[in-house]
């Protein structure tokens, strides 16, 4: 099992930056996929970032470019580089582990808001 804390979130202008970080605890970090979702108001959660054991990493198309995610092994931290922030980057953030063995993200932290004024 893994726990997941996320912290960094915020109210930030339109066009400024943000980095979120997790911090992971429990099993073997280095043999977890990665991610970045997010959830806004009335919408679905959608994907915004991965990063696997081999650090290939994946990317929302409407973050593509903007945000850089990256992990830290050592440290049992992933992040999450944020700019050009825009509006509808508002969402509360969540960090999600998924193990080899899985096609799908099991563990995932209670999320930070972060929010983008205009």
């Amino acid at each position: 099992q893994v726990q997941l804390v996320e912290s960094g979130g915020g109210l930030v202008q339109s066009g400024g930056s943000l980095r979120l970080s997790c911090a992971a605890s429990g099993d073997t970090f280095s043999l977890y996929a990665m991610g970045w979702f997010r959830q806004a108001p009335g919408k679905e959660r959608e994907s915004v970032a991965t990063i696997d054991w081999n650090r290939n990493t994946g990317y929302g198309a409407t973050v593509k470019g903007r945000f850089t995610i990256a992990r830290d092994n050592a440290k049992m931290m992933v992040y999450l580089q944020m700019n050009s922030l825009r509006p509808e980057d508002t969402a509360v953030y969540y960090c999600a582990a998924r193990p080899r063995s899985s096609l799908t993200y099991r563990y995932w932290g209670q999320g930070t808001q972060v929010t983008v004024s205009s």
